[in-house]
């Protein structure tokens, strides 16, 4: 049976993972992590200027569907991150990742399965998956 990519970050994470092993921890170690998102993307719009956040209230037609609404919804954010943004996000996405798969191994949970179950609970439920 070939391992998955997830299989394999959670078992390289329980090796190394070894100043922050407790619970305790890696909660609040995950939890400075997508902090730490929500700062990158914050730096990239007020620091850098590489994208822009346009926001306001969303605003649809009542007579659509629910498979309708994604075109008449907006991100709020224009433009793309430049090579420094992205990079700075896609390593506090790989922080996160790994305490992620920390809490997982710390919980006996596998992450894979996780991962599985979702998509597979995203896939049947399509657009009345709201979140």
């Amino acid at each position: 049976m070939e391992e998955t990519d997830c299989a394999r970050l959670q078992h390289l994470v329980s090796q190394f993972l070894i100043r922050h092993r407790s619970i305790l921890d890696v909660q609040s170690k995950l939890n400075e992590s997508t902090a730490r998102i929500s700062r990158a993307i914050a730096k990239a719009v007020a620091s850098c200027g590489c994208v822009q956040v346009h926001a306001s209230r969303q605003r649809f037609p009542t007579d659509i569907g629910l498979g309708d609404l994604r075109g008449f919804l907006s991100t709020h954010l224009q433009g793309e991150p430049c090579e420094h943004c992205r990079e700075d996000l896609e390593d506090q996405i790989g922080t996160t990742l790994f305490y992620l798969a920390a809490m997982c191994y710390i919980t006996g949970l596998d992450l894979n399965t996780i991962l599985r179950r979702e998509r597979d609970r995203v896939s049947a439920l399509g657009v009345y998956h709201l979140t």
